[in-house]
């Protein structure tokens, strides 16, 4: 994998550049569709292409090791090959999936025992076969296990789980170091920034991450009920240590003043599910501010849901028509929410890139941080 930043924002930390992998090139700053169980939800890959223009998606490791199980994709030739997706795949390390099973894991210095959400089996999850468990996915961009602290939590908890991640990071490593691909393709592993939201902790775990030397980095263990004054605080004391040379991750993030601010601050890449699963109720993001399509005001309106993108969907069909089909829990009404949510943030991040080329990124930040939020 290859990095190339192309420009640096004048007025803020923002930049744009270039990941270059086997399966293409990703243009950052980059917004990246959640694929939990090798979909993106009521998403055809034809449409992530043409309609939304994905340039990378995700996929999850827990979710895809239960089912449909190794075997399985490894018999396919990869996720890739299994779910038709020709473009670059990141996988999280199932890290998240896990802390967030409370009642049925138990971490230890070796890994992390839990019981599956869907049979009650048991498994373990180490750093050593989480590696292995992503090479047999196949992903070009690969996650380090870590723990993901709640929030709250107090200062003791997140710095012996941030030296905990410290330690499971150079167990990932030397396993990865250690072992190839299985489909002739390369994979880069990036390492994952905790400490809560404690500034010295923050530091440190980003002094110890860029030390490590990976291809990318990546910030965890923020948008989990923060202040979004806190998030923005910590990426910025998170983002003036990562190397500048190297793209910067922030993990499940978020609403498009989230990812306007965080790249302000200096952040290139980003993946959350709000998009879809906010589609699926009826909310949608659009280049004029936020509509709740199952308000009445949108019974009658027969304007096409955004003139704004350029988007097929976005374009075809009516706010009085996807209101009546979210209404009556029709699939297709998810199905023409969520391509347009997620052409919504693509549209987003491709602006952001734009601007920061033309040098004007954050007046037009600040303009559209306002409009976007705004309730229709």
């Amino acid at each position: 994998m290859k990095f190339e930043l192309s420009t640096k924002d004048q007025e803020s930390a923002a930049r744009a550049g270039k990941i270059t992998t086997d399966h293409g090139e990703i243009l950052t700053p980059i917004f990246m569709p959640v694929g939990t169980a090798g979909t993106v939800k009521g998403v055809h890959q034809r449409e992530l292409k043409k309609d939304i223009e994905a340039q990378i998606i995700l996929g999850n490791t827990y979710h895809l090791y239960l089912r449909p199980g190794l075997d399985i994709i490894k018999g396919a030739g990869g996720l890739h090959k299994f779910n038709g997706w020709d473009r670059p795949i990141l996988t999280d390390s199932g890290g998240y999936q896990v802390f967030s099973l409370k009642e049925i894991r138990k971490i230890s210095e070796e890994g992390v025992h839990f019981n599956s959400h869907i049979d009650g089996s048991k498994h373990l999850f180490t750093p050593e076969n989480v590696m292995d468990i992503q090479r047999v996915i196949g992903a070009d961009i690969i996650m380090a296990f870590d723990e993901c602290p709640p929030y709250p939590c107090d200062y003791e908890y997140a710095e012996n789980s941030m030296h905990l991640t410290h330690r499971w990071l150079k167990r990932c490593i030397k396993r990865f170091d250690e072992t190839e691909g299985n489909y002739g393709y390369s994979q880069a592993l990036f390492p994952i920034v905790q400490g809560s939201v404690y500034k010295d902790l923050r530091k440190a775990s980003a002094e110890f991450i860029a030390e490590q030397n990976q291809a990318g980095n990546a910030i965890g263990g923020l948008s989990v009920g923060e202040p979004a004054e806190d998030m923005y605080e910590m990426l910025e004391v998170v983002n003036g240590i990562l190397p500048e040379e190297k793209p910067r991750y922030l993990m499940g993030v978020g609403t498009p003043a989230n990812i306007l601010e965080a790249i302000a601050l200096g952040t290139d890449m980003f993946d959350c599910v709000m998009p879809t699963r906010n589609a699926r109720n009826g909310m949608l993001f659009t280049t004029e501010g936020i509509i709740n399509i199952r308000n009445k005001k949108w019974e009658d309106d027969y304007s096409v849901i955004d003139t704004g993108l350029k988007n097929e969907v976005s374009n075809f069909y009516s706010k009085a028509y996807l209101k009546h089909l979210i209404k009556c829990n029709e699939l297709l009404g998810a199905q023409i929410a969520s391509i347009h949510n997620l052409a919504f943030y693509l549209w987003l991040v491709g602006q952001a890139r734009e601007h920061i080329l033309a040098g004007d990124f954050t007046p037009w930040k600040n303009k559209m941080t306002k409009k976007l939020m705004q309730r229709l």
